[in-house]
């Protein structure tokens, strides 16, 4: 028997497989502007065959041992970014959750910047348990104050900024207080990736990757929770724990970014709104296109960071906290109204 499809079903089909082939073709052409700009420019033509046939000359040295670690560790932490967001906004149905605004990535900087001045020696497999501890702190702190005085998404948002500023006055102490151990990690902590080796890379790859494929297969759990804790029981799922364990998750996949990269807020609010806008509220679509999309905004950034100020370098989180400051507060107005 045929099938047949509506007009307003094949719009949706098409609007999908448009938003996902635009993300895709968007995340490779900042790939490959990422090798192709920076200090020195090269040709966009030169730069793709470089990078499938390797040379011994300083142009093939820039893009392989420079570049494509840092284009690569931009399109990691942005993916994590944009997944974690979407998936703290799914368990929370709050549509002001991030990471950056939850204090998830504050609380995470101030536990490696702590590990970095008083324990220098500890491994680097250490800084992601370490940074996730620091992370889901902040997350349960900036909770338990919310829900002190009468949860809502716009309180907790606000308590998530104050745990933010709380963490953030913590790590310019230390700064100051320790200058000569946390000079190294200053910049980071600014937000950026310059520096990224293929060492730093793998080591993001090795949480952020498993993290992504965890989040995919747990995505029609949080359709059930974006319902509410009730309906998700009625249905069969177990409510609490998965709200602990996709939580969790979520923060996980930042404090993994921030490890490697530093604080680099808004990213986890502005990509999964732009998801959802695109292919609707299943999270079996929108936690794919939020991993692309995070991670073309986070590569497209790197690449206009390298030349606002060229040959000067400025900080990634700058350029994204000049675009997410004002797209929030649209939404605390729009939430607010609502």
């Amino acid at each position: 028997m045929k099938t047949l499809t509506s007009p307003a079903g094949h719009a949706r089909t098409t609007t999908r497989t448009l938003a996902f082939a635009g993300a895709i073709a968007l995340l490779a052409l900042g790939l490959l502007a990422s090798l192709a700009f920076g200090a020195a420019n090269l040709p966009l033509a030169h730069v793709a065959d470089l990078l499938f046939h390797p040379q011994d000359t300083s142009d093939s040295l820039i893009v392989h041992t420079l570049r494509l670690p840092r284009a690569l560790t931009a399109m990691l932490a942005g993916a994590g970014l944009g997944v974690a967001g979407a998936l703290l906004q799914g368990v929370t149905r709050n549509p002001l959750a991030d990471p950056g605004i939850l204090g998830v990535e504050a609380g995470a900087a101030l536990a490696l910047l702590v590990t970095l001045v008083f324990f220098p020696g500890l491994p680097a497999w250490a800084f992601v348990p370490l940074a996730f501890a620091g992370g889901a702190g902040a997350a349960a702190l900036a909770l338990g104050i919310a829900s002190g005085v009468g949860l809502t998404p716009l309180r907790l948002a606000l308590a998530g900024v104050a745990v933010s500023a709380t963490a953030a006055s913590a790590s310019s102490a230390l700064r100051i207080l320790f200058e000569d151990r946390a000079q190294a990690a200053a910049f980071n902590l600014a937000g950026s990736v310059v520096g990224a080796s293929a060492a730093l890379a793998a080591q993001l790859a090795a949480w952020t990757v498993p993290g992504l494929i965890v989040a995919l297969l747990l995505a029609h759990r949080v359709n059930l929770l974006a319902l509410g804790a009730d309906v998700a029981r009625s249905l069969g799922a177990h409510a609490a724990r998965d709200t602990l364990l996709i939580t969790a998750l979520g923060v996980l996949l930042a404090a993994s970014a921030v490890s490697v990269v530093g604080p680099i807020g808004f990213v986890g609010l502005i990509v999964p709104h732009i998801a959802r806008a695109l292919v609707g509220h299943d999270h079996r679509l929108s936690l794919p296109l939020s991993a692309l999309l995070g991670a073309a905004l986070l590569v497209w950034a790197d690449v206009a960071a390298r030349l606002v100020d060229r040959p000067a370098e400025t900080p990634v989180g700058i350029l994204i906290t000049a675009l997410g400051a004002p797209f929030f507060v649209m939404l605390a107005r729009r939430l607010r109204k609502a």
